[in-house]
Protein backbone atom coordinates (compact mmCIF):
# COMPACT_ATOMS: atom_id res chain seq x y z
CA UNK A 1 0.00 0.00 0.00
CA UNK A 2 2.94 2.54 0.60
CA UNK A 3 4.69 1.25 -2.11
CA UNK A 4 1.06 2.24 -4.33
CA UNK A 5 1.06 5.58 -2.37
CA UNK A 6 4.56 6.80 -3.53
CA UNK A 7 3.84 5.39 -7.15
CA UNK A 8 0.67 8.06 -7.17
CA UNK A 9 2.34 10.75 -5.56
CA UNK A 10 5.71 10.58 -8.11
CA UNK A 11 3.38 10.19 -11.00
CA UNK A 12 1.25 13.26 -10.20
CA UNK A 13 4.29 14.77 -9.54
CA UNK A 14 5.74 14.35 -12.85
CA UNK A 15 2.58 15.27 -14.52
CA UNK A 16 2.20 18.39 -12.52
CA UNK A 17 6.22 19.27 -13.58
CA UNK A 18 5.61 18.40 -17.12
CA UNK A 19 2.91 20.76 -17.84
CA UNK A 20 3.89 23.61 -15.63
CA UNK A 21 6.89 23.07 -17.60
CA UNK A 22 5.39 23.05 -20.57
CA UNK A 23 3.25 25.96 -20.00
CA UNK A 24 6.46 28.18 -18.91
CA UNK A 25 8.07 27.24 -22.29
CA UNK A 26 4.92 28.10 -24.10
CA UNK A 27 4.22 31.20 -22.04
CA UNK A 28 8.25 31.98 -22.98
CA UNK A 29 7.59 31.40 -26.74
CA UNK A 30 5.06 33.80 -26.62
CA UNK A 31 6.73 36.04 -25.10
CA UNK A 32 9.85 36.09 -27.49
CA UNK A 33 7.35 36.22 -30.07
CA UNK A 34 5.34 39.22 -28.58
CA UNK A 35 9.17 40.96 -27.95
CA UNK A 36 9.97 40.14 -31.91
CA UNK A 37 7.41 42.62 -33.20
CA UNK A 38 7.97 45.36 -30.77
CA UNK A 39 10.64 47.96 -30.90
CA UNK A 40 11.66 49.17 -27.22
CA UNK A 41 13.76 52.63 -27.68
CA UNK A 42 15.13 55.65 -25.65
CA UNK A 43 12.41 58.32 -26.06
CA UNK A 44 15.03 60.82 -26.97
CA UNK A 45 15.85 58.66 -30.12
CA UNK A 46 12.36 60.32 -31.41
CA UNK A 47 12.93 63.65 -30.36
CA UNK A 48 14.80 66.44 -32.93
CA UNK A 49 17.93 67.79 -32.41
CA UNK A 50 19.76 71.01 -33.23
CA UNK A 51 23.15 69.55 -33.94
CA UNK A 52 23.49 67.57 -37.54
CA UNK A 53 24.75 64.03 -37.38
CA UNK A 54 25.55 62.73 -40.84
CA UNK A 55 25.60 59.13 -41.99
CA UNK A 56 28.16 56.82 -41.39
CA UNK A 57 27.49 55.47 -44.81
CA UNK A 58 29.85 55.88 -47.40
CA UNK A 59 28.63 56.41 -50.97
CA UNK A 60 29.11 52.89 -52.58
CA UNK A 61 28.30 54.62 -55.95
CA UNK A 62 30.24 58.02 -58.05
CA UNK A 63 26.97 58.84 -59.05
CA UNK A 64 25.46 60.02 -55.29
CA UNK A 65 24.02 62.90 -53.82
CA UNK A 66 24.02 63.85 -50.04
CA UNK A 67 20.56 64.07 -49.12
CA UNK A 68 19.47 66.64 -46.42
CA UNK A 69 15.89 67.50 -44.83
CA UNK A 70 14.92 71.18 -45.51
CA UNK A 71 14.14 71.83 -42.26
CA UNK A 72 17.04 70.02 -40.02
CA UNK A 73 20.56 71.48 -38.79
CA UNK A 74 22.01 69.77 -41.84
CA UNK A 75 20.85 72.15 -43.96
CA UNK A 76 22.85 74.96 -45.03
CA UNK A 77 21.31 77.26 -47.59
CA UNK A 78 23.05 80.21 -49.40
CA UNK A 79 20.47 82.50 -49.04
CA UNK A 80 18.02 83.10 -46.51
CA UNK A 81 16.58 80.08 -44.66
CA UNK A 82 13.54 81.80 -42.79
CA UNK A 83 11.82 80.46 -39.79
CA UNK A 84 11.20 76.71 -39.61
CA UNK A 85 7.45 76.38 -39.75
CA UNK A 86 5.60 74.57 -36.98
CA UNK A 87 4.48 70.80 -36.55
CA UNK A 88 0.95 72.17 -37.69
CA UNK A 89 2.28 73.86 -40.68
CA UNK A 90 3.86 71.06 -41.82
CA UNK A 91 0.95 68.89 -41.10
CA UNK A 92 -1.18 71.60 -42.92
CA UNK A 93 0.87 72.20 -45.69
CA UNK A 94 1.41 68.53 -45.94
CA UNK A 95 -2.79 67.96 -46.33
CA UNK A 96 -2.62 70.69 -49.20
CA UNK A 97 -0.39 68.49 -51.02
CA UNK A 98 -2.36 65.65 -50.54
CA UNK A 99 -5.60 67.42 -51.11
CA UNK A 100 -3.56 68.40 -54.42
CA UNK A 101 -2.53 64.87 -55.54
CA UNK A 102 -5.98 63.69 -54.92
CA UNK A 103 -8.13 66.39 -57.06
CA UNK A 104 -5.10 65.57 -59.87
CA UNK A 105 -5.79 61.54 -59.89
CA UNK A 106 -9.59 62.07 -59.45
CA UNK A 107 -11.79 60.30 -62.15
CA UNK A 108 -13.59 64.08 -62.06
CA UNK A 109 -10.52 66.49 -62.97
CA UNK A 110 -9.46 63.88 -65.50
CA UNK A 111 -13.03 64.04 -67.44
CA UNK A 112 -12.45 67.68 -67.00
CA UNK A 113 -9.19 67.67 -68.75
CA UNK A 114 -10.24 65.78 -71.53
CA UNK A 115 -13.11 68.07 -72.05
CA UNK A 116 -10.50 71.04 -72.18
CA UNK A 117 -8.61 69.04 -75.01
CA UNK A 118 -11.50 67.98 -76.89
CA UNK A 119 -12.14 71.65 -77.16
CA UNK A 120 -9.01 72.33 -78.04
CA UNK A 121 -8.66 75.33 -74.90
CA UNK A 122 -5.48 77.41 -74.78
CA UNK A 123 -3.20 76.38 -71.72
CA UNK A 124 0.18 76.37 -70.83
CA UNK A 125 2.25 73.52 -71.46
CA UNK A 126 0.85 70.48 -69.77
CA UNK A 127 3.55 69.72 -67.30
CA UNK A 128 2.70 66.19 -65.19
CA UNK A 129 2.72 66.52 -61.63
CA UNK A 130 2.50 70.33 -61.69
CA UNK A 131 0.05 70.77 -58.92
CA UNK A 132 1.73 68.66 -56.09
CA UNK A 133 3.39 70.38 -53.44
CA UNK A 134 7.07 71.13 -53.20
CA UNK A 135 8.53 68.31 -50.77
CA UNK A 136 11.23 68.60 -48.11
CA UNK A 137 13.85 67.02 -49.02
CA UNK A 138 17.04 69.04 -50.63
CA UNK A 139 20.29 67.97 -53.01
CA UNK A 140 22.42 69.90 -54.09
CA UNK A 141 23.58 70.24 -57.60
CA UNK A 142 25.32 72.51 -60.24
CA UNK A 143 24.29 74.17 -62.99
CA UNK A 144 25.36 76.65 -65.72
CA UNK A 145 28.85 76.50 -67.14
CA UNK A 146 30.79 77.75 -64.89
CA UNK A 147 28.54 75.60 -62.82
CA UNK A 148 26.72 77.35 -59.95
CA UNK A 149 25.62 75.25 -56.46
CA UNK A 150 22.03 75.11 -56.48
CA UNK A 151 20.07 73.45 -53.17
CA UNK A 152 16.77 71.79 -54.59
CA UNK A 153 13.84 70.04 -53.51
CA UNK A 154 13.80 66.06 -55.16
CA UNK A 155 10.30 65.29 -55.65
CA UNK A 156 9.37 62.04 -57.53
CA UNK A 157 5.46 63.90 -57.73
CA UNK A 158 7.13 66.19 -60.16
CA UNK A 159 8.62 66.29 -63.38
CA UNK A 160 9.87 69.46 -64.75
CA UNK A 161 13.55 70.51 -63.15
CA UNK A 162 13.52 74.60 -62.54
CA UNK A 163 15.45 77.01 -60.82
CA UNK A 164 15.06 80.78 -60.08
CA UNK A 165 16.60 81.92 -63.25
CA UNK A 166 19.56 84.23 -62.13
CA UNK A 167 21.96 82.26 -64.14
CA UNK A 168 24.90 83.55 -65.98
CA UNK A 169 24.06 82.96 -69.52
CA UNK A 170 20.91 81.31 -69.29
CA UNK A 171 19.84 79.96 -72.55
CA UNK A 172 16.22 80.45 -72.52
CA UNK A 173 14.08 80.06 -74.83
CA UNK A 174 11.24 82.79 -74.23
CA UNK A 175 8.67 81.43 -76.62
CA UNK A 176 8.33 78.70 -74.61
CA UNK A 177 6.73 79.26 -70.97
CA UNK A 178 6.16 77.07 -67.96
CA UNK A 179 3.81 77.86 -65.25
CA UNK A 180 3.74 75.33 -61.78
CA UNK A 181 0.97 75.82 -58.86
CA UNK A 182 1.79 73.47 -55.94
CA UNK A 183 -0.77 72.06 -53.38
CA UNK A 184 0.54 74.62 -50.50
CA UNK A 185 0.17 77.67 -52.90
CA UNK A 186 3.94 77.75 -54.08
CA UNK A 187 4.64 78.50 -57.78
CA UNK A 188 6.71 79.17 -60.68
CA UNK A 189 6.27 80.44 -64.00
CA UNK A 190 8.97 81.13 -66.47
CA UNK A 191 10.87 79.61 -69.57
CA UNK A 192 12.08 76.63 -70.59
CA UNK A 193 16.26 76.73 -70.89
CA UNK A 194 18.80 74.19 -72.13
CA UNK A 195 21.75 74.39 -69.45
CA UNK A 196 24.46 72.09 -68.42
CA UNK A 197 23.47 70.23 -65.55
CA UNK A 198 26.31 68.76 -63.11
CA UNK A 199 25.28 65.83 -60.62
CA UNK A 200 29.06 64.70 -60.11
CA UNK A 201 32.31 65.19 -61.11
CA UNK A 202 32.07 62.75 -63.74
CA UNK A 203 28.21 62.97 -64.23
CA UNK A 204 27.79 66.37 -66.00
CA UNK A 205 25.18 66.78 -68.46
CA UNK A 206 24.89 69.32 -71.46
CA UNK A 207 21.55 70.71 -73.00
CA UNK A 208 19.21 69.70 -70.04
CA UNK A 209 16.29 70.85 -70.43
CA UNK A 210 15.05 72.70 -67.42
CA UNK A 211 13.28 75.75 -65.86
CA UNK A 212 14.17 78.98 -65.47
CA UNK A 213 11.77 80.92 -63.35
CA UNK A 214 10.99 84.15 -63.22
CA UNK A 215 8.23 84.56 -60.68
CA UNK A 216 8.74 82.07 -57.85
CA UNK A 217 6.90 82.83 -54.72
CA UNK A 218 6.07 80.20 -51.40
CA UNK A 219 7.19 77.65 -48.98
CA UNK A 220 10.28 76.83 -50.67
CA UNK A 221 12.19 78.59 -47.99
CA UNK A 222 15.93 78.55 -48.50
CA UNK A 223 15.63 75.81 -51.50
CA UNK A 224 16.32 77.54 -55.13
CA UNK A 225 14.39 75.07 -57.05
CA UNK A 226 13.20 71.65 -57.61
CA UNK A 227 14.37 68.12 -59.36
CA UNK A 228 11.82 66.59 -61.26
CA UNK A 229 12.11 62.70 -61.16
CA UNK A 230 7.89 62.02 -61.60
CA UNK A 231 7.49 59.29 -64.89
CA UNK A 232 6.87 62.28 -67.77
CA UNK A 233 9.58 62.55 -70.22
CA UNK A 234 10.84 65.87 -69.45
CA UNK A 235 12.42 64.71 -66.27
CA UNK A 236 15.89 64.04 -64.90
CA UNK A 237 15.40 60.48 -65.21
CA UNK A 238 14.18 60.26 -68.74
CA UNK A 239 16.61 63.16 -69.70
CA UNK A 240 18.92 61.30 -68.27
CA UNK A 241 18.07 57.81 -69.48
CA UNK A 242 21.24 57.13 -71.52
CA UNK A 243 23.40 56.68 -68.99
CA UNK A 244 21.07 56.06 -65.42
CA UNK A 245 19.07 53.77 -67.45
CA UNK A 246 16.21 55.09 -65.71
CA UNK A 247 17.43 53.94 -62.16
CA UNK A 248 17.37 55.55 -58.83
CA UNK A 249 17.46 55.18 -55.31
CA UNK A 250 17.41 57.09 -52.12
CA UNK A 251 17.28 56.72 -48.30
CA UNK A 252 15.69 59.18 -46.37
CA UNK A 253 17.17 60.00 -42.77
CA UNK A 254 15.71 58.45 -39.88
CA UNK A 255 15.51 62.34 -38.56
CA UNK A 256 15.78 65.66 -39.69
CA UNK A 257 19.05 66.26 -38.33
CA UNK A 258 20.50 63.19 -40.19
CA UNK A 259 21.28 63.25 -43.73
CA UNK A 260 20.58 60.09 -46.62
CA UNK A 261 21.59 59.61 -50.25
CA UNK A 262 19.98 60.53 -53.80
CA UNK A 263 22.11 57.51 -55.73
CA UNK A 264 21.45 57.37 -60.02
CA UNK A 265 22.10 54.45 -62.08
CA UNK A 266 22.20 50.32 -62.29
CA UNK A 267 23.57 49.17 -58.95
CA UNK A 268 21.11 47.59 -56.79
CA UNK A 269 21.27 45.53 -53.64
CA UNK A 270 20.87 42.02 -53.08
CA UNK A 271 18.77 41.87 -50.62
CA UNK A 272 16.65 44.48 -52.27
CA UNK A 273 12.43 43.21 -52.98
CA UNK A 274 11.04 44.51 -55.75
CA UNK A 275 6.97 44.88 -56.26
CA UNK A 276 5.75 45.68 -59.61
CA UNK A 277 4.22 49.13 -60.53
CA UNK A 278 0.87 49.53 -60.74
CA UNK A 279 -0.70 49.59 -63.99
CA UNK A 280 -3.38 51.86 -62.52
CA UNK A 281 -1.30 55.17 -63.06
CA UNK A 282 0.28 54.62 -66.17
CA UNK A 283 0.72 57.54 -68.12
CA UNK A 284 0.86 59.79 -64.77
CA UNK A 285 4.12 61.37 -63.02
CA UNK A 286 3.05 58.89 -60.23
CA UNK A 287 4.79 55.64 -59.47
CA UNK A 288 2.04 53.47 -58.00
CA UNK A 289 1.94 50.83 -56.16
CA UNK A 290 -0.66 47.61 -55.13
CA UNK A 291 -0.76 47.03 -51.76
CA UNK A 292 -2.31 44.19 -50.38
CA UNK A 293 -2.35 44.46 -46.30
CA UNK A 294 -0.77 45.93 -43.35
CA UNK A 295 0.35 44.04 -39.98
CA UNK A 296 0.54 45.84 -36.48
CA UNK A 297 2.54 43.94 -33.59
CA UNK A 298 3.30 40.97 -35.93
CA UNK A 299 -0.19 40.31 -36.77
CA UNK A 300 -2.36 41.00 -40.09
CA UNK A 301 -4.75 43.14 -39.92
CA UNK A 302 -8.75 41.95 -41.50
CA UNK A 303 -8.79 44.51 -44.02
CA UNK A 304 -9.81 43.37 -47.03
CA UNK A 305 -7.54 43.54 -49.95
CA UNK A 306 -10.31 45.63 -52.26
CA UNK A 307 -10.17 48.13 -49.94
CA UNK A 308 -6.60 48.77 -51.20
CA UNK A 309 -7.13 47.84 -54.74
CA UNK A 310 -10.11 50.05 -55.25
CA UNK A 311 -8.80 53.84 -54.56
CA UNK A 312 -5.12 52.44 -55.79
CA UNK A 313 -2.11 53.46 -54.10
CA UNK A 314 1.66 55.44 -54.63
CA UNK A 315 4.54 55.82 -53.21
CA UNK A 316 5.67 59.64 -53.08
CA UNK A 317 8.63 61.69 -51.89
CA UNK A 318 7.25 64.90 -51.16
CA UNK A 319 3.87 63.57 -48.99
CA UNK A 320 4.93 63.47 -45.03
CA UNK A 321 2.53 61.28 -43.76
CA UNK A 322 1.04 58.34 -45.44
CA UNK A 323 -2.92 58.04 -46.33
CA UNK A 324 -4.64 55.33 -46.14
CA UNK A 325 -8.06 54.53 -46.81
CA UNK A 326 -10.53 55.56 -43.98
CA UNK A 327 -11.35 51.51 -43.53
CA UNK A 328 -7.88 50.72 -43.13
CA UNK A 329 -6.63 53.27 -40.99
CA UNK A 330 -9.77 52.99 -38.90
CA UNK A 331 -8.75 49.40 -38.53
CA UNK A 332 -4.63 50.30 -37.90
CA UNK A 333 -5.43 52.54 -35.22
CA UNK A 334 -7.43 50.47 -33.57
CA UNK A 335 -5.04 47.66 -33.16
CA UNK A 336 -2.07 50.53 -32.06
CA UNK A 337 -4.03 52.12 -29.34
CA UNK A 338 -4.90 48.41 -28.12
CA UNK A 339 -1.13 47.35 -27.78
CA UNK A 340 -0.41 51.32 -26.55
CA UNK A 341 -2.78 50.83 -23.91
CA UNK A 342 -0.85 51.47 -20.83
CA UNK A 343 0.27 54.84 -21.94
CA UNK A 344 -1.54 58.04 -21.28
CA UNK A 345 -2.95 59.41 -24.53
CA UNK A 346 -2.16 63.38 -25.93
CA UNK A 347 -4.23 65.28 -27.76
CA UNK A 348 -4.65 65.22 -31.29
CA UNK A 349 -2.40 67.39 -33.75
CA UNK A 350 -3.43 68.31 -36.91
CA UNK A 351 -5.01 65.24 -38.71
CA UNK A 352 -2.79 63.26 -36.29
CA UNK A 353 -5.49 61.68 -34.13
CA UNK A 354 -3.60 59.08 -31.84
CA UNK A 355 -1.17 60.57 -29.36
CA UNK A 356 0.10 59.99 -26.59
CA UNK A 357 2.51 61.62 -23.60
CA UNK A 358 5.23 59.60 -22.72
CA UNK A 359 7.24 62.66 -20.62
CA UNK A 360 7.33 60.47 -17.65
CA UNK A 361 8.77 57.40 -19.75
CA UNK A 362 12.77 57.53 -20.86
CA UNK A 363 12.42 54.22 -22.37
CA UNK A 364 8.51 53.18 -24.06
CA UNK A 365 7.86 50.21 -26.76
CA UNK A 366 6.34 50.52 -30.25
CA UNK A 367 4.31 47.84 -32.09
CA UNK A 368 6.12 47.38 -35.06
CA UNK A 369 4.24 48.13 -37.98
CA UNK A 370 4.85 46.71 -41.75
CA UNK A 371 3.42 47.22 -45.25
CA UNK A 372 3.06 44.56 -48.11
CA UNK A 373 2.85 44.28 -51.42
CA UNK A 374 1.77 42.80 -54.72
CA UNK A 375 4.89 40.13 -55.16
CA UNK A 376 4.65 39.02 -51.45
CA UNK A 377 7.39 41.73 -50.76
CA UNK A 378 6.73 42.56 -46.92
CA UNK A 379 8.13 46.26 -45.92
CA UNK A 380 9.22 47.13 -42.11
CA UNK A 381 8.33 50.75 -41.04
CA UNK A 382 11.64 51.77 -39.02
CA UNK A 383 10.82 52.92 -35.56
CA UNK A 384 10.90 56.90 -36.46
CA UNK A 385 8.41 55.83 -39.63
CA UNK A 386 5.91 55.19 -36.97
CA UNK A 387 5.40 57.79 -34.74
CA UNK A 388 5.64 61.45 -35.34
CA UNK A 389 7.29 63.83 -32.38
CA UNK A 390 5.64 66.88 -31.53
CA UNK A 391 7.00 66.83 -27.93
CA UNK A 392 7.98 64.17 -25.41
CA UNK A 393 4.43 65.58 -24.13
CA UNK A 394 2.83 64.62 -27.73
CA UNK A 395 3.88 62.23 -30.11
CA UNK A 396 1.46 61.00 -32.29
CA UNK A 397 0.84 58.00 -34.33
CA UNK A 398 2.44 58.85 -38.02
CA UNK A 399 -0.48 57.85 -40.31
CA UNK A 400 -4.05 59.40 -41.53
CA UNK A 401 -6.86 58.14 -43.28
CA UNK A 402 -8.40 59.47 -46.15
CA UNK A 403 -12.11 61.08 -46.05
CA UNK A 404 -12.73 59.39 -49.13
CA UNK A 405 -12.64 55.34 -49.57
CA UNK A 406 -12.07 56.26 -53.46
CA UNK A 407 -8.89 58.83 -52.61
CA UNK A 408 -5.90 57.17 -53.34
CA UNK A 409 -3.48 56.04 -50.87
CA UNK A 410 -0.17 57.50 -50.27
CA UNK A 411 3.06 55.84 -49.37
CA UNK A 412 4.57 58.96 -47.29
CA UNK A 413 8.00 59.81 -46.64
CA UNK A 414 8.02 59.56 -42.79
CA UNK A 415 7.42 55.99 -43.74
CA UNK A 416 10.03 55.38 -46.14
CA UNK A 417 12.64 56.19 -43.50
CA UNK A 418 15.86 54.95 -43.37
CA UNK A 419 14.35 52.26 -46.15
CA UNK A 420 16.33 52.21 -49.31
CA UNK A 421 13.71 52.74 -52.27
CA UNK A 422 15.43 51.59 -55.82
CA UNK A 423 12.91 52.68 -59.37
CA UNK A 424 13.57 50.69 -61.88
CA UNK A 425 11.36 52.55 -64.21
CA UNK A 426 12.85 51.02 -67.08
CA UNK A 427 11.63 47.50 -65.53
CA UNK A 428 8.66 48.97 -64.56
CA UNK A 429 9.14 47.80 -60.43
CA UNK A 430 10.03 50.15 -56.85
CA UNK A 431 12.34 47.97 -54.55
CA UNK A 432 12.79 48.03 -50.76
CA UNK A 433 15.34 46.93 -48.31
CA UNK A 434 16.39 48.16 -44.65
CA UNK A 435 19.09 49.82 -43.46
CA UNK A 436 19.75 52.19 -46.55
CA UNK A 437 21.15 55.04 -44.82
CA UNK A 438 23.45 53.07 -42.74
Amino acid sequence: MAFLKIFLFAYLFCKCFCYCYALEARVTTESQHELQHLHTIQLSSLLPSSVCKPSTKANESDSSLKVVHRHGPCFKPNGEKGKWPSHTEILLQDQSRVNSIHSKLSAKTSARLDKMKEKGAATLPAIHGSVVGSGNYIVTVGIGTPKRKFSLIFDTGSDLTWTQCNIPGCASNKTCVYGIQYGDSSFSVGFFAKETLTLTSKDVFPKFLLGCGQNNRGLFRGAAGLLGLGRNKISLVYQTASKYKKRFSYCLPSSSSSTGHLTFGPGIKKSVKFTPLSSAFQGSSFYGLDMTGISVGGEKLPIATTVFSTPGTIIDSGTVITRLPPHAYTVLKTAFRQLMSKYPTAPAVSILDTCYDFSEHETITIPKISFFFNGGVEVDVDVTGIMFPIRASQVCLAFAGNSDPSDVGIFGNVQQHTLEVVYDVAHGQVGFAAGGCS
